[in-house]
C-alpha cells in the first residue's frame, strides 16, 4: 500500500494542546486534551495519532468524520478498558485529513507500521516475502529470488511463505525451463558452459548454446506455467517429447522428458488442492488464553505457494473481527494482494478494504467469506492450521517462559529479560570480516531483527577481532541512542552477551563505557571471564542490580544444559 498516492495528498495539520503535568495516568488530563482538539476538527475523512505526554505515538486511527470520532473518545463510560488506559495517557494528537476515506485507511496502515502504536493490533512479522523475478532487463532474462523493493524490471511471482518454498519451486524450474540463475556479470565472462548446464539446469545461453528466439520460448513457457496454465506447458513438453522420440532423437527425447519429470515434482509438492480457485489470499483466526494466531494461504493460479502462521500483538480485549481487518490492512501495506482475499469471518468495513486494495492494485480486489465447495475447504483448512500453531505457539511459549525465568536467575535480573542480544563476528585470514547481532525475546529468537555488519571502518586492522567488536557494538549502539535516547524502547536489549575472550569482553566494555551505558559500579554485573570455551561480558542495558557472578553460578553457566549455554549464543544469525 505504500505506493498509494503521491505524499502531497495528504494536508497535515497538527492540532497539539499539551497538559502540563506528569506523565502518570489522568483521565481527566487526557480528556481535556481531546476535548481542546475537537473543537479544531472539520467533518472530514482522515486520520488520528494520538500522543503521550512525551509525544510517543499511543494508537493510530481513521475516520469518515474525524469530529465525530475523536469526540467519541471523550465518553469514558462507553470505551472497553483498553481505550480508557489510552484516553488517560493522552496529552496531545496529531490530525491529517485526507480526500476520501480509503486514503486514511491507506494512511493509517503506513502509520502504524512507521510508529507501532502500543494501543493498536501490530503485525509482528517483520520479514519481508519472497517472490520470484522474472527479468525484462536482458537479452536473455534471468530467473531469481527477491526480497523487498520492487524496483529492477521484469515479473514478479508471489508471495511464497519462505525461503524454503520459493528455492525448492526455484531449482524444479530451472530444471523445467533452463533459464539461467547467473548475474550479468557472470554472464558477460563466460567462454564455456558452466556446471549447471552439464547438469541441465541451464540452456547455456551465455555460450550460445540456444538462440534467442528459443530462450524467449523457453520465457514465454515460464510465465504461462507460474500463471497457473501449467496444463498447457505439460501438453506441450509432451507433445514435443512424442516427436523427438519419433524422430528417432533420444537425447531430445531424454530432456523433455526430465522436464516432465520436474513439473511433475513441482506439481505434486502443492500439498493443498486448490484447483479452480485461481489466484487468492486465503486467511483463518484461532484464538486461545487470550493469545491470536491468524495462518495465511498463498494461492497463484490453483497452486500453492506455501502457508504461514502469524501472531499479531496488542490483542488483549479486541474483537475478534477487528483483529482480523488490522492484519490484512498492515499484510497488504508490503504484499501485493490477490484477486480473492478469502476469511473465515466477515470482516469491518469489508467493502472499504476491498476500494483501498483495489486502488493500490490497480485491478479489482474481492474479499469474500465462502459458504460451499473448494474455497470453504481451503478455509477450514486453514482454520484447522491456524488452532494447530497456535497450540504449538502456546507450548513453546511456556517452555520460553521457564528458560527465562532461569536465565534471570543465574544473572540475578531484577526480572526475566525481554530482549537479549548476542554479538560475534568472523573472518576469512583477514579478508571478508563480519559481525553479527542474534535477538531473542520472551516467544523465542528473533530472526527477522538479526543484523549482520559488514566490517568497514579503515581503521580496523584486518583480522582484529577486538577491533571487530568494537566497531560492532560502536554502530548498534549509537544508533540506538540516536534512535531513543531515554532508552525505554523495545529496541533496547536487557541482556547483552559477547562470544569471546578476555580482548572481545574488554573492547565491548570499553565501547559501552564509551556511550555512557555501563551502569554504576554497585548496580552492575563485572566483567567476568570464564575458563571454559564459552565466554560472556554481561551488561543489563536498564536499571536494575546483580551481585558478581561467583565460581558457583560460572560453574552452572556453563555446565547447565540450558539456552544461554547452548542455543542462544551459538544460534547463526
Amino acid at each position: 500500500m505504500s505506493g498509494y498516492g503521491p505524499p502531497d495528498r495528504f494536508n497535515e495539520e497538527k492540532a497539539t494542546f499539551a497538559v502540563r503535568g506528569a506523565d502518570a495516568p489522568d483521565l481527566e488530563a487526557g480528556v481535556a486534551a481531546i476535548r481542546n482538539v475537537v473543537q479544531t476538527l472539520p467533518l472530514k475523512p482522515g486520520v488520528y495519532r494520538v500522543h503521550d505526554a512525551r509525544g510517543d505515538v499511543l494508537y493510530v486511527g481513521k475516520a469518515r468524520a474525524l469530529k465525530n470520532r475523536v469526540t467519541n473518545y471523550t465518553l469514558v463510560e462507553r470505551l472497553p478498558r483498553r481505550l480508557q488506559r489510552m484516553v488517560a495517557l493522552t496529552r496531545s494528537m496529531t490530525i491529517v485529513t485526507t480526500n476520501n476515506e480509503a486514503e486514511a485507511l491507506l494512511l493509517e496502515a503506513q502509520l502504524i507500521k512507521r510508529y507501532r502504536p502500543a494501543y493498536n493490533v501490530l503485525l509482528r512479522d517483520d520479514k519481508s516475502f519472497p517472490f520470484i523475478l522474472l527479468r525484462a532487463d536482458h537479452d536473455f532474462p534471468r530467473i531469481q529470488k527477491h526480497r523487498g523493493a520492487r524496483r529492477a524490471r521484469g515479473d514478479y511471482y508471489g508471495p511464497f511463505a519462505s525461503a524454503g518454498s520459493v528455492n525448492t519451486t526455484l531449482n524444479a524450474l530451472q530444471k523445467l525451463f533452463l533459464l539461467r540463475s547467473c548475474t550479468d556479470g557472470f554472464f558477460k565472462t563466460r567462454d564455456r558452459p558452466c556446471l549447471l548446464f552439464q547438469i541441465k539446469r541451464c540452456s547455456a545461453p551465455c555460450v550460445g548454446r540456444i538462440d534467442t528466439a528459443g530462450y524467449a520460448e523457453l520465457v514465454a513457457d515460464a510465465k504461462r506455467f507460474l500463471s497457473g496454465k501449467a496444463t498447457d506447458v505439460q501438453a506441450k513438453l509432451g507433445t514435443q517429447m512424442t516427436a523427438a522420440a519419433e524422430a528417432m532423437d533420444f537425447e531430445l527425447a531424454a530432456v523433455l522428458r526430465d522436464r516432465l519429470k520436474a513439473l511433475t515434482f513441482i506439481q505434486g509438492s502443492q500439498f493443498i488442492n486448490a484447483e479452480g480457485v485461481g489466484d487468492a489470499d486465503i486467511f483463518a483466526l484461532a484464538r486461545h488464553e487470550g493469545v491470536i494466531g491468524i495462518q495465511a494461504f498463498f494461492i497463484r493460479g490453483g497452486q500453492n505457494w506455501g502457508h504461514r502462521s502469524f501472531f499479531p500483538a496488542h490483542t488483549t480485549d479486541v474483537p475478534e473481527e477487528e483483529v482480523l481487518q488490522q492484519f490484512l490492512m498492515q499484510f497488504y501495506e508490503e504484499v501485493p494482494p490477490a484477486r480473492n482475499v478469502l476469511v473465515d469471518r466477515v470482516v469491518p468495513e469489508a467493502a472499504l478494504l476491498a476500494e483501498a486494495l483495489t486502488a493500490t492494485a490497480g485491478r479489482k480486489i474481492a474479499i469474500d467469506v465462502p459458504q460451499r465447495g473448494t474455497r470453504r475447504r481451503l478455509i477450514d483448512q486453514a482454520r484447522r492450521n491456524a488452532e494447530e500453531a497456535l497450540e504449538r505457539r502456546l507450548a513453546e511459549s511456556t517452555t520460553q517462559a521457564k528458560l527465562n525465568r532461569e536465565v534471570a536467575d543465574l544473572f540475578g535480573l531484577a526480572e526475566p529479560p525481554g530482549r537479549i542480544e548476542i554479538y560475534d563476528n568472523s573472518h576469512i585470514q583477514g579478508t571478508n570480516a563480519l559481525g553479527a547481532m542474534v535477538v531473542a525475546g520472551p516467544e523465542g529468537f528473533r530472526k527477522g531483527q538479526y543484523r549482520k555488519f559488514n566490517i568497514r571502518n579503515k581503521e580496523t586492522i584486518p583480522g582484529d577481532d577486538f577491533g571487530m567488536m568494537r566497531e560492532v557494538l560502536s554502530r548498534r549502539f549509537a544508533r540506538a541512542l540516536e534512535e531513543d535516547p531515554d532508552r525505554d524502547g523495545d529496541s533496547w536489549p536487557d541482556l547483552v552477551l559477547i562470544d569471546g575472550g578476555r580482548g572481545q569482553l574488554n573492547a565491548a566494555r570499553g565501547v559501552l563505557e564509551e556511550f555512557g551505558l555501563v551502569l554504576p559500579l554497585e548496580t552492575r554485573i563485572r566483567v567476568w571471564d570464564s575458563t571454559a570455551e564459552l565466554r560472556y561480558l554481561v551488561v543489563p542495558m536498564r536499571p536494575g542490580g546483580t551481585e558478581e557472578l561467583g565460581e558457583e553460578a560460572l560453574a552452572a553457566l556453563v555446565t547447565r544444559d540450558s539456552m544461554i549455554g547452548t542455543g542462544l549464543a551459538r544460534e547463526p544469525a
